[in-house]
């Protein structure tokens, strides 16, 4: 009687053991249950998030692409609109200038208008005036070639006349003189003028050579062309090293 009664125990405590495991798995289930909706609900608000921020994106990344097109576009147009404006200031500039050239005309013209109006003479008596008058320079400034050659066939001839008249006779030049030495060969002792017979320049004429205002050395010119020259160094007066852009000036100046 004893056995069964603990029997009978033994199994009302198995079945009750059972059921709160069945109980507590229940439990469990429905939690797992209810974490997995959860889950699940997470994860759909996650993946419409998800599609909402790409969507958004996208659209952020299309207006970035307009903005940067506008924005080239914009560029352009600016560019355009400089290049514009700086076509139209030189126009106005060049417009500026030519109003004022054609202002300047028209001025002078007015002027000799007023002149010619002045003179009482018919415009036939005018144009022979200025016909004589160009004749009249061309003749002049002929002259004044032939003048020229003149004084350098008269100094050159009284340059020889005073190898004559005796040995302490000097070539004497233009006072204005001037000119540069332009090649020097120091082993020879010779340099090379940037002056010659147009300038006025004498065979066996000297000339002093300075650098800043101090004397360096004396040359006596012995080939000349019409605008060069070639000149010895004289012996003794070498006082420093003649270089290229050094100065020459006559050493005997006519008064």
């Amino acid at each position: 009687m004893l056995i069964r009664i603990s029997l009978i125990l033994a199994i009302i405590a198995a079945l009750a053991a059972g059921t709160l495991n069945i109980l507590q798995v229940r439990d469990k289930i429905t939690t797992l249950i209810s974490q997995r909706n959860d889950e699940r609900s997470q994860k759909e608000q996650a993946q419409t998030e998800l599609a909402s921020t790409k969507k958004t994106l996208a659209k952020t990344q299309a207006d970035l692409t307009q903005t940067q097109s506008e924005l080239a576009d914009t560029k352009t147009q600016r560019d355009q609109a400089i290049a514009t404006a700086t076509a139209q200031t030189k126009r106005a500039d060049d417009l500026s200038t030519k109003l004022a050239q054609t202002t300047q005309e028209r001025d002078d013209a007015q002027n000799q208008l007023a002149s010619y109006k002045n003179t009482g003479l018919t415009p036939e008596q005018v144009l022979t005036l200025n016909k004589s008058l160009k004749n009249a320079q061309v003749q002049i400034e002929a002259e004044n070639e032939e003048k020229l050659v003149l004084l350098h066939t008269i100094g050159r001839l009284t340059n020889e006349l005073n190898k004559y008249i005796g040995p302490n006779q000097y070539v004497t030049l233009r006072a204005d003189l001037k000119g540069k030495i332009v090649v020097v060969d120091p082993k020879w002792d010779f340099v090379v003028l940037d002056i010659g017979e147009d300038q006025g320049l004498l065979q066996d004429g000297e000339l002093l050579v300075s650098r800043d205002g101090k004397l360096i050395a004396k040359v006596i010119v012995r080939s000349i062309q019409k605008d060069r020259s070639i000149a010895n160094l004289v012996p003794g007066w070498k006082l420093g090293e003649v270089i290229e852009g050094d100065e020459v000036t006559p050493a005997h100046p006519a008064t």
